[in-house]
């Protein structure tokens, strides 16, 4: 058991983890705040725990493939199936960064599904 409370990373650590994912709801307030807000937080505390810098880097490869997946949607509207693909992706990025979020604040590594990792 103190192998398991060794390896968790501090409150802090977490809190800034669950705030590289929460970050990419700038997105509501300002266009491309969704990808700006993960990369400032990264960029920030990245170097403070490598915790923070996988979780940081996580967010922002999510966020960077559901912009492109509603771009790919916006092209698509023109076909009427993109209005769908648009509530569709919105919906499923919603969902999970919320779960995201949580995960990173309870110090469990996330991995987001159906997500392009350019950022290693």
């Amino acid at each position: 058991m103190s192998d398991e409370l060794q390896a968790r990373p501090s409150q802090e650590a977490r809190q800034w983890a669950m705030f590289c994912h929460y970050a990419a709801f700038l997105g509501l307030v300002f266009p491309f705040g969704n990808l700006l807000g993960p990369l400032i937080v990264w960029q920030i505390k990245r170097e403070s725990d490598p915790f923070v810098d996988r979780q940081g880097k996580e967010a922002l490869n999510f966020q960077i493939t559901v912009s492109l997946a509603l771009l790919v949607s916006l092209m698509l509207c023109v076909l009427v199936i993109g209005f769908l693909l648009l509530a569709l992706v919105s919906a499923g990025a919603l969902v999970l960064t919320v779960i995201a979020g949580v995960k990173a604040n309870e110090g469990r590594d996330y991995r987001y599904p159906f997500t392009w990792r350019p950022l290693k």
